[in-house]
This record gives structure tokens, C-alpha cells and sequence, in this order.
């Protein structure tokens, strides 16, 4: 039996089902109006477009509508029609000045620019106070992309408002849009005067809108206009700031240690951020600057807190410089009694050990004092307190001295151990690789492509690069051979130079271009050899090896790193900058995926004098 309430209950849902169905196929009808009507849109076919857009805007008197229905007008001409609309719109929403900016733009579209000028006046001329009704009439400017009308809103809003927001980020992109940069400039510092806060984001700001200027022209402006700032705001640090920014995205290292040294004084600061800029110029191979930053560092005294740090740091950059350059054995010698009076004050300690570990690879691979290098690390590893890294670090050195002396197996216990303490880290990805390869000089070469191939995941993608290259170096050579001969060579020519034995291990490389000619490791033959001239500072011999590649193999596995770092030898070493940029460019053209395409790209426009990142 049906409850009175069952009976209201089914006669509610007859009653509702028609309309709710009826509603269901009305809506369904307007998306598919709707997506008809963008399709002939963006067909161009506004004659079709502008009859359904005509009827959804009726229908929903929604805005989305409104402004496809009005542009169609537009694009047919249909002027009157497109006056009529908006005036309609106008006298609905008096207050919204948005429609005023339409009607000045239907006038500008039929030609009457009087007109036209008179309606974006009046909106202009009707800015209230009210911050959002201020930026809703600038973006309706500017979506008409009439900016000097953006700007105008925009100054006459900061007037209105009376100083409680000055529109400084919203005007410095319109004046960026209208191409008047000075002024975009002037608003940003504007704002940084006003709101030091907003440093990081403006910087980032005009990382893009200026630097990214082929001629440099608002660079230039950038910096000038900084100078006048400093020396109409000397109070203001925040203009200082800028400036070293600037000086680093242009790679004046010099320039920018200036003024950060003189803000550091100013300050009255630790030094931190001359130890930050110590570190950028030394990453950037700017070492005399890096230099400069810790010696003044240091000249604060031991009472300072990165006294110690910065005598560290600066002893590896003086290290680096030497051993990068066209060093004399007196260059050497003059490193380890550095070494030995900065070791002699600091003492031996934790945090010294960066120290003691660039002491002995120094004694070991430049001075070939292999047994006090040894001596030295194992000390250093059983030294109380020492942080795991450290001491791992230490081992992976030590394994690099015994594989250098030939007590391979001893290397291998050393590497293994640094890979079974930090199986997820890098260190260990790196113990790992360099066990790997050190089976590579030892010709098994199927138990080092397993260990290299569980590399190519490594976090690290210096140490998965490595490992690609020698893993493929590895099957390319054994894959159809019936014969690892010319491998096992190539192998114990690697270890030879790896000992620094390097004209005994050019002999051996020779000896496989003669044994095997035409083999699948000429190429790497070529560039090992490259690496061992470059090793030695015979840059003409590792050049031409580098050509060869070039000429005969560019195909092959190596040539894109043949093409970068003949590129970088004529940029840094030869001094040929426009042999250094037609390689720089053939590397990008010719191996879009290569890893050495950004890097590349980067030197090119720096060698160019576009932006440096």
C-alpha cells in the first residue's frame, strides 16, 4: 500500500522530470552553440560566428560572450552595430568604465580617432579611488594594447589613492610593454626605495627584462641609473645591492668585489658575503678575484668567524689556479710550503681536513710523493671526530693514490668500503664509479659495465654521464668483437695515464691506430690522447687530436664533446673568439640534445656580448 507521502514523492518527481530534462537539453544546446561558435572563430569565419555569439550573449548577458560577440563586429566591420552594443553595456553598468574603453576602441577600429580619444579620456578622467577598479580599467586599456592610456590610469590611481599604493610593479610592466625601459627601470628602483623587501623580486624581474637585451642597451641604463641611485641614496644599501648583482650577471667579479667590500665595510659584517662572492668567482674560474675575496676575508682576523673557512677555501683556489695553468716546478713547491705554514697555524684538525686531503693529492700527482701523501690520509682517516664525509672522502683520495702507485686491489677495498658506507649518496655513487673504472683498467670489463650501468640512475648527472660514456665505451668495443685486445690496450693506456705516465700510455694508443686501423675506438683513441696534451699544456697537440675527431668521427659518440671543448681551448687558450664561436654554434646546431648545448648556448652569446646568465 502507497503511504501519502510515497504518492506527493512520485508525483514531485513526474512533475520535475520534464523540466529537468528540458533543462538538461538547453544546456546542452548552449555548449554546443558554444563550441561551435569558437570553432568558426578561430576559423575566421566571424560571419558565422558573430550570429551564434549574437544569441548566447543574449540569452546569458554573460561578459565571455560579450567579447567574442563584440569583436566579431569588429572584424566584419559591422561598426554601428558594435556602437549600439556597447552602449547598451554602458548605460546598463554606468560605473563600469571598462565598456568606456570599448567604445573608444570600436571608434579607433571605424577610424575616429577623436572620438576614439574622447571616450578613453572620460574613463581615465572617471579613476576613483579604489585600487582594484584602477587595475581593472589599466588591463582594459591594456588588453587593447593602448598603453600610454594603462600608464595614464595608472599615475592618475596613485594620485587618487594618495600615496597608500603606488602601482610600481603594475607600471613597471607597462612601461616594459610600451618598450620605455628607462622609466620601467626608474620604477623598480622606485620601489626598492621605498620597499627593500621586494630585492629578490625585482631582481628576478630584471634578470629577464634586461639582461635579455642582445646590444646591451638597458643593461647600460640599468647600471647607470643604479650609480645615480647610490649617490643620491647613500644611506640606502639596497642600491648597493643591486649593483654587485648587476656586476655578477655581467661577470665583472672585479667590480662587484668593490662594492661588496665597501658595503661590507659600511655594514660593519662579518664577511659572509664577500665568502659568497669568493665562491662565485671561483666557480667561474674568476680565481684572483676568489683570492682577493679571502685574503680580505682573512684580514679580519682569527677573531672572525670564516677566518678559518677562508683560509681553506683559499689555499684549494690558489691550488686550482696553479694546477689549471701553465704551472713551474717552483710554482709547485711554493703551493706545498703555503700549504704546510697554513697547516703549521690552523693545526690539524676536523676542520682542517679539506686541508691535509688537497696537501696530499698535491704531494701525490704534482711532486710524486706518493708515501707522505699516504702517510697524510691514513692519519687524516684515523683522526678522532672526524664527520663520516670527511673521512670517506679521505679514503676515496687515498684509493686514487694507491690505484696511482699500481696497489690496485687495495684502491678497490677502499673504494668498496666508501660505497657500502653511502650506498644513496653521491660520495658513494662516486666511490662506485671510480671502483668500476679501475676493473675497466684491469680488462674485466662485463663485471665493470654491470656496476656502471646501475650508475646511469645516480642523482648525480656528472657521475651518470661518466658512467654512460664509459659503459657504452665498454659495449661498442666488445659487442661484436671477437677479439678485446684493442680494448684491453686502450685500458691499460687510460691506467698509464691516470699514473701520470703519460708518454708511455700515448705509445699505447699509438700502438692501436697501427694494430687495428679503422677500429671503433679510433675516436676515443683521438680524444684520450686530446686529454692527455691537454693534461700536459700542449694545447696545439690536444687541438689538433680534437680536429681529428671533427674531420673523420663527428658522428660518433664523442663528437659533440670534440666540438665543446675545442670551442672552449680557442675561447680560453687560443684567444680565438670567433673560432670559439662558429664551434660553440656548430655544437648547437648539430647536437641540439647534447648535454653541452646549454653550457654552449651560454659562452656563445657571452662571446657575442649578449646576456650572461
Amino acid at each position: 500500500m502507497i503511504t501519502p507521502f510515497q504518492a506527493m514523492k512520485k508525483a514531485f518527481i513526474i512533475f520535475m522530470l520534464p523540466l529537468l530534462i528540458g533543462v538538461g537539453n538547453a544546456f546542452s544546446q548552449i555548449q554546443t552553440e558554444k563550441q561551435l561558435a569558437l570553432q568558426y572563430y578561430q576559423a575566421q569565419e566571424y560571419d558565422k560566428a558573430v550570429v551564434l555569439y549574437s544569441q548566447l550573449f543574449n540569452k546569458s548577458n554573460l561578459s565571455y560572450y560579450y567579447n567574442y560577440y563584440l569583436n566579431c563586429l569588429l572584424k566584419l566591420n559591422e561598426h554601428k552595430t558594435a556602437e549600439k552594443l556597447v552602449k547598451k553595456q554602458i548605460k546598463k553598468n554606468p560605473k563600469t568604465q571598462n565598456f568606456i574603453v570599448d567604445l573608444g576602441y570600436v571608434y579607433a577600429n571605424a577610424g575616429e580617432a577623436e572620438k576614439s580619444k574622447q571616450q578613453y579620456d572620460r574613463a581615465v578622467k572617471e579613476v576613483s579611488g579604489e585600487r582594484s577598479t584602477i587595475i581593472g580599467l589599466a588591463n582594459a586599456f591594456l588588453a587593447k594594447n593602448v598603453t600610454d592610456y594603462a600608464i595614464s590610469t595608472y599615475l592618475k590611481g596613485r594620485k587618487a589613492l594618495r600615496g597608500s599604493y603606488l602601482f610600481h610593479l603594475e607600471l613597471a610592466n607597462v612601461y616594459s610593454r610600451a618598450g620605455k625601459f628607462n622609466l620601467m627601470i626608474q620604477e623598480y628602483l622606485d620601489l626598492l626605495l621605498a620597499e627593500p623587501s621586494y630585492l629578490r623580486q625585482v631582481q628576478n624581474i630584471l634578470q629577464y627584462r634586461v639582461f635579455e637585451d642582445p646590444g646591451n642597451k638597458n643593461a647600460e641604463k640599468l647600471n647607470n641609473l643604479l650609480l645615480i641611485r647610490i649617490q643620491k641614496h647613500p644611506g640606502k644599501h639596497v642600491f648597493s645591492e643591486m649593483l654587485i648583482w648587476y656586476y655578477l650577471q655581467k661577470k665583472n667579479f672585479e667590480s662587484a668585489f668593490t662594492f661588496a667590500r665597501a658595503l661590507d665595510k659600511r655594514l660593519k659584517e662579518d664577511g659572509k658575503r664577500i665568502m659568497d662572492l669568493a665562491k662565485l668567482s671561483s666557480t667561474s674560474a674568476y680565481y684572483d678575484v676568489a683570492i682577493a675575496c679571502y685574503k680580505y676575508v682573512c684580514e679580519k682576523g682569527k677573531g672572525s668567524p670564516y677566518y678559518i673557512n677562508s683560509r681553506i677555501e683559499m689555499m684549494d683556489v690558489i691550488n686550482t689556479k696553479i694546477t689549471t695553468s701553465s704551472y713551474t716546478q717552483q710554482n709547485l713547491l711554493d703551493l706545498e710550503k703555503n700549504y704546510l705554514l697554513t697547516i703549521e697555524e690552523l693545526g690539524k684538525t676536523s676542520r682542517t681536513i679539506p686541508l691535509l686531503r688537497g696537501q696530499a693529492h698535491l704531494k701525490a700527482f704534482y711532486l710524486h710523493n706518493t708515501d707522505e701523501a699516504i702517510s697524510i690520509l691514513e692519519e687524516t682517516i684515523l683522526m678522532p671526530r672526524i664527520k663520516p664525509k670527511d673521512k670517506a672522502a679521505c679514503k676515496i683520495e687515498l684509493a686514487d693514490i694507491l690505484l696511482l702507485v699500481g696497489d690496485v686491489w687495495e684502491a678497490s677495498l677502499y673504494y668498496s668500503q666508501v660505497e657500502k658506507a653511502f650506498k644513496h649518496d653521491p660520495i658513494g655513487h662516486a666511490a662506485k664509479f671510480k671502483n668500476a673504472r679501475l676493473y675497466f683498467y684491469k680488462g674485466e670489463f662485463k663485471w665493470s659495465q654491470a656496476q656502471l650501468d646501475v650508475l646511469k640512475a645516480s642523482t648525480s648527472k656528472l657521475i651518470a654521464n661518466d658512467a654512460m660514456e664509459l659503459s657504452l665505451l665498454i659495449s661498442d668495443n666488445t659487442a661484436l668483437d671477437t677479439t678485446t685486445e684493442a680494448l684491453l690496450t686502450y685500458a691499460a693506456a687510460d691506467l698509464l695515464s691516470f699514473q701520470n705516465k703519460d708518454s708511455t700510455a700515448i705509445e699505447k694508443l699509438d700502438s692501436v691506430l697501427l694494430t687495428f686501423p679503422g677500429h671503433s675506438l679510433t675516436d676515443e683513441i683521438y680524444y684520450r690522447k686530446s686529454e692527455i696534451y691537454l693534461k700536459g699544456r700542449n694545447y696545439e697537440k690536444a687541438a689538433a687530436q680534437l680536429q681529428l675527431i671533427i674531420a673523420n668521427h663527428l658522428g660518433d659518440i664523442l663528437g659533440d664533446n670534440a666540438l665543446f671543448r675545442l670551442a672552449f681551448m680557442n675561447e680560453m687558450h687560443f684567444k680565438d673568439k670567433e673560432k670559439a664561436m662558429e664551434l660553440y654554434q656548430e655544437l648547437m646546431v648539430t647536437f641540439p640534445g647534447s648535454l653541452y648545448v646549454v653550457e654552449a648556448r651560454k659562452r656563445f652569446r657571452m662571446l657575442r656580448g649578449d646576456k650572461i646568465n
